[in-house]
């Protein structure tokens, strides 16, 4: 009796035994199908590179991402050129800049030689003036006397040196009564006088001329204080 029980527990022992191999056997089987699956996963997918020719179209079964590779090279490669694009945009409107300002101040400078060209040979004929000037006021309008005899002609040549200085737009820059102004007047004396404001140009010792809308001499004067 007791060894027909021992059989009995050894046949179930084998059983179960064969039953846990069996297991092991469809679990390392498992095991390979996944590994197996990876595999041909792998192998489905696209391993074109930009260099050679893509070959996923030729075969419906494997997956390709050489566009999705490609529109991510070219998303890069059109990211580089924008920002050298905007480095020569940049570049370009400094250098159109400095050209256009470039031409600027060389027009401005080019005009105002134009403008005042003629400048120094008219600030010579200043003092000619006021030596006619001085000689004029000798004359006390006695036309019996030589001297104003004389001074007629220096009046004559005078009236007609002003005449083309007037042409050239040289004009007498106006000071007796005004009140005084440095841009345009010198004070080189000053006078007190109760009848008039303090400020005021008493006397002009030497005239001022304008050439166009610049002083090429100031006028000389005596101020009130």
């Amino acid at each position: 009796m007791e060894n027909k029980y021992k059989d009995k527990n050894k046949k179930k022992d084998k059983k179960y035994e064969h039953n846990e191999e069996k297991f092991k056997h469809n679990e390392h089987k498992s095991e390979h199908n996944e590994e197996k699956f990876k595999h041909n996963e792998e192998i489905n997918k696209c391993e074109c590179n930009k260099d050679s020719e893509c070959s996923c179209k030729k075969d419906s079964n494997k997956e390709c991402k050489c566009d999705e590779k490609s529109i991510n090279e070219d998303k890069v490669l059109i990211a580089e050129l924008n920002k050298k694009i905007k480095v020569l945009e940049e570049a370009y409107l400094r250098e159109k800049a400095e050209v256009a300002n470039y031409k600027r101040r060389k027009d401005e400078e080019v005009n105002k030689m134009l403008k005042y060209k003629n400048e120094d040979i008219l600030k010579d004929f200043l003092p000619i003036m006021d030596n006619f000037e001085r000689a004029i006021k000798m004359d006390d309008n006695d036309l019996s006397d030589e001297v104003s005899k004389f001074l007629e002609g220096f009046k004559l040549i005078y009236s007609n040196t002003l005449n083309l200085l007037n042409r050239f737009d040289i004009k007498e820059i106006e000071a007796s009564g005004l009140e005084f102004d440095p841009t345009y007047h010198h004070a080189v004396l000053t006078e007190h006088d109760e009848n008039k404001p303090a400020g005021v140009v008493l006397e002009v010792l030497q005239k001022g001329y304008m050439y166009k809308d610049k002083v090429i001499r100031p006028a000389m004067v005596k101020v009130n204080e």
